[in-house]
């Protein structure tokens, strides 16, 4: 285990800390409208956001001070528990249903995400798997079928929700992890094809997930049903110009965009703040995930850079799918934009993640 600690990554700590800010700010403009109709306190949606942040910072922090070797000799327990979770929140009576799913365990706004969790358990995992047999990854049935069958375990039980965004982002993270160990790119290309075939499959069998993909391609077929969101969407982004509306002053969010304030708050950003805030938080993703990769480089130890690699690769799949949907260059997908979104597992994990990457920047070589 290394033993030289130096100071965390002080550049990784600032842009973490502005886009918490640019998010906490975003999800009261959004929201406010909605939760003074609906709860008859415009600062519902914040308060609870902002509490949220308070006690992701604190674990980010305090992540940030523990070894993150411990999550190696962990791994196996977290993952397991994180397995229970996934399977009780399918109880009837355990897990609550929102908007279709069956997602969260507990009450009312202090609910958790079980799959959110699993994201980052998987990471571990794979990370202590990875560089612990990474001469066995160019192997088909040695390496990579062991590696990935733990993963679509994971991925089928999060289906059972159903929650596909979240599904999705795991495998894609879990892919990158794979590929960068030094998986041979004809056994990707085989099980590419497979994935394809899996996921034709997914979308075919639930006629919402078909309506999905035609509103996609055409929005206007169905502009008060499929397409309405996007349609919605793309109102508010495109007004925005390149100075925006002006911070508070969407039109957008005044219940034309369902819940702006989750998956789609990138667009009230665009509407309030322009091209120009719009590329500004863009550009805040750019350099966070700089600066991890560069965590990732000078990592001391295989696994150090197996997980920093999974952390990344995580934030990066989040923040190019919630952007392509709410641009209207994806389908949608129930996926939340990293650190600006309403959702406190999400915000909870996401900083979580952050703690660990700032604790492995202090082994770092760079």
């Amino acid at each position: 285990m290394p033993t030289k600690k130096a100071t965390p990554d002080m550049i990784l700590i600032i842009v973490t800390l502005m886009l918490l800010a640019v998010g906490l700010t975003m999800v009261y403009s959004a929201s406010a409208i909605w939760a003074d109709y609906k709860f008859d306190d415009a600062f519902f949606f914040a308060k609870r956001q902002l509490l949220f942040a308070v006690v992701g910072l604190v674990a980010m922090f305090f992540l940030m001070n523990v070894d993150y070797w411990t999550w190696r000799t962990w791994a196996k327990v977290i993952i397991i528990v994180c397995f229970v979770l996934l399977l009780l929140v399918l109880i009837p009576g355990i897990g609550n249903v929102r908007n279709g799913s069956r997602s969260w365990i507990g009450v009312g706004a202090f609910s958790i995400q079980p799959s959110e969790f699993m994201k980052l358990a998987m990471i571990a995992f794979l990370a202590k798997f990875l560089s612990e047999k990474q001469k066995l990854i160019t192997s088909f049935k040695k390496g990579l079928v062991p590696s990935l069958g733990l993963v679509f375990l994971a991925f089928g039980l999060i289906m059972l929700q159903p929650d596909l965004g979240t599904g999705t982002v795991m495998v894609g993270t879990c892919i990158v992890m794979i590929f960068v160990s030094g998986a041979r790119i004809k056994h990707f290309a085989f099980l590419g094809l497979i994935g394809i075939g899996g996921f034709v499959a997914l979308v075919l069998s639930a006629p919402y997930r078909i309506k999905r993909i035609t509103s996609f391609l055409d929005p206007w077929q169905d502009p008060l049903g499929s397409g309405f969101q996007i349609i919605q969407s793309l109102y508010a982004i495109g007004p925005g110009g390149l100075f925006g509306l002006g911070l508070g002053e969407s039109r957008q969010k005044f219940f034309y965009l369902p819940e702006p304030q989750t998956d789609f708050i990138f667009a009230i950003l665009s509407e309030e703040l322009g091209f120009i805030g719009g590329t500004f938080v863009i550009l805040l993703f750019a350099l966070l995930l700089w600066r991890g990769i560069r965590v990732a480089l000078g990592a001391p130890d295989l696994y150090g850079s197996f997980l920093a690699v999974g952390i990344i690769a995580m934030v990066a799949i989040q923040v190019m799918i919630n952007i392509g949907v709410v641009t209207g260059l994806m389908p949608v997908t129930g996926i939340t934009l990293p650190f600006l979104s309403y959702g406190g597992s999400s915000l909870t994990l996401m900083l979580m993640a952050i703690g660990v990457l700032l604790n492995i920047s202090r082994y770092s070589r760079y």
